[in-house]
């Protein structure tokens, strides 16, 4: 399902974070339903005491989906001896950071250049992001657990 599904709403099959190229349909996670229809998404990377969010889709906005996802994953990095949370958003994507650090996340680090560093081996990656942000930098966000 996911193999058709993320490069609809990435790009490609392919997420570049952190130097890191990820394969989302690859990843455990949670698909949100409603009424048979998928309204959300959410994958995820365990590696030793962390759990990173890579990808996390709300297909309708602002009706809880997010939230419900994010608090699974919370609920598997518990249950998994997980410490903390993190995940990668980009400087463009103010709706996120506006997100995750009303959900408790907060602003762990910050790559500049790391965007244009990526784009070098995905060069599907925009220029220009949400509101006409040039699309440079990747923020970190992390939530301890």
């Amino acid at each position: 399902m996911l193999t058709w599904l993320v490069p609809q709403l990435w790009g490609s099959g392919v997420v570049a974070v952190h130097g890191t190229m990820f394969r989302p349909a690859e990843l455990d996670g949670f698909i949100a339903e409603r009424a048979g229809r998928l309204i959300g998404l959410l994958t995820y990377d365990i590696a030793g005491d962390m759990l990173e969010i890579v990808t996390l889709n709300a297909i309708e906005r602002r009706v809880g989906i997010g939230t419900m996802l994010v608090d699974a994953a919370v609920s598997v990095a518990r249950r998994s001896g997980c410490h903390q949370i993190r995940l990668t958003t980009t400087n463009d994507n103010v709706d996120a950071l506006r997100f995750y650090q009303r959900r408790g996340f907060r602003l762990a680090e910050l790559r500049p250049g790391a965007v244009d560093r990526s784009r070098r081996d995905k060069p599907e990656i925009p220029r220009t992001g949400d509101y006409g942000i040039p699309l440079r930098d990747e923020i970190d966000l992390m939530l301890l657990v």
